[in-house]
């Protein structure tokens, strides 16, 4: 098996030729010629984007996975909201085993199925989003005219959509990390980027996430947003509460000084590992699999000796994994849940005077 991120991060110690990476490589010259082609039949209208007969915000990346657009979704269905807006989440559903064209995920008052049928971040928005409806289907025109017509949606949200044009959207949000904004700067599948930086253009809005550290936006981001007239926002992830095996809610506090085993199946596990050690707990063991991972009765099992071995106070995971251990009930149960948010950082004017101006 590939090591995709060692392939990505290019940290072999001495550089030497690779057939790998050569092979990589011409599969990324052949992705680009596609994505140009496909981009500008769009931009030239020569394929028509479908307009619906409500507002369409979508929130999306350039780079494959691990830049909080689930919790981006989540933060703007509650803040239209707020504003009385009629919010529905869109999305494809990966890694879910039902293929209906639309899938009723929530009507926004019952959760109808289950992270093996849906996909574990539909039905993490949904659990997160009581009164939203959550649809998953391929193909955004029919899920977002089923929103509207059963629904009664006057808002449209579209997770992890840039690149899916056949939908016209009235707000482009796009994600990037602030610690990596556009991976190795590189197209798959030699590098993370699914299009060239070059299609930020096509944004209304950049927002900057895991920004914790202040500093300057990265100077090609910059260029192309000064240049576009694009606004840039910085957003950061905060741990705000513990899940416990109970079902009561902790503050992070909980965590300071007890030892901890962790795991974990996102993009991103280092950034899970941090926010435990920037609430002090002591990390005795940190296992991560691929994201998205489907869990079994070994692994379990395997993970239970391993808690055993290590007399942890705290056995841990994410809510996104929570959504895929739900088959096992019993495993759940001995888990502490961490829950992140994402927070939007104050600007003038403030992320949400934007989007509900353009709104």
């Amino acid at each position: 098996m590939i090591d995709w991120q060692r392939v990505w991060n290019e940290d072999d110690p001495v550089r030497r030729f690779s057939p790998t990476r050569a092979i990589l490589h011409l599969g990324s010259l052949i992705y680009r010629l596609i994505v140009f082609s496909r981009n500008r039949l769009y931009d030239r209208q020569m394929l028509k984007s479908v307009r619906l007969a409500c507002p369409v915000i979508s929130v999306g990346n350039l780079t494959v996975g691990g830049t909080g657009k689930t919790p981006c979704v989540i933060g703007l269905a509650k803040m239209l909201t707020r504003h009385g807006y009629r919010p529905a989440v869109l999305s494809r559903g990966y890694g879910g085993q039902n293929t209906g064209p639309v899938r009723i995920v929530s009507d926004g008052a019952n959760v109808e199925q289950s992270a093996a049928e849906t996909g574990d971040e539909p039905l993490l928005i949904a659990r997160s989003l009581p009164g939203v409806p959550v649809i998953t289907g391929a193909r955004r025109t029919l899920t977002g005219q089923s929103a509207i017509e059963r629904f009664n949606a006057d808002v449209l949200i579209c997770d992890d959509a840039f690149q899916h044009r056949q939908i016209f959207r009235d707000i482009n949000i796009v994600l990037l990390d602030a610690e990596r904004p556009l991976g190795n700067g590189r197209l798959l599948p030699r590098g993370e980027l699914r299009e060239p930086a070059e299609s930020l253009r096509r944004a209304d809005c950049i927002v900057l996430t895991r920004a914790d550290k202040t500093g300057p936006t990265p100077a090609r981001i910059a260029r192309i947003a000064d240049a576009s007239g694009i606004p840039v926002f910085r957003a950061v992830h905060r741990f705000r509460e513990l899940i416990g095996p109970g079902g009561g809610v902790l503050p992070p506090e909980h965590l300071r000084g007890k030892k901890v085993c962790a795991f974990c199946g996102i993009a991103k596990p280092a950034s899970f590992k941090k926010i435990l050690l920037e609430a002090e707990a002591e990390v005795l063991s940190f296992i991560d699999f691929p994201d998205h991972y489907v869990y079994n009765r070994d692994d379990l099992e395997a993970l239970r000796r391993h808690f055993s071995a290590q007399n942890a106070d705290c056995r841990l995971t994410t809510e996104k994994d929570a959504m895929r251990l739900e088959a096992f009930p019993d495993f759940l149960k001995t888990l502490f849940v961490a829950r992140v948010e994402m927070e939007i950082l104050p600007t003038t004017p403030s992320f949400e005077d934007f989007i509900i101006n353009r709104l």
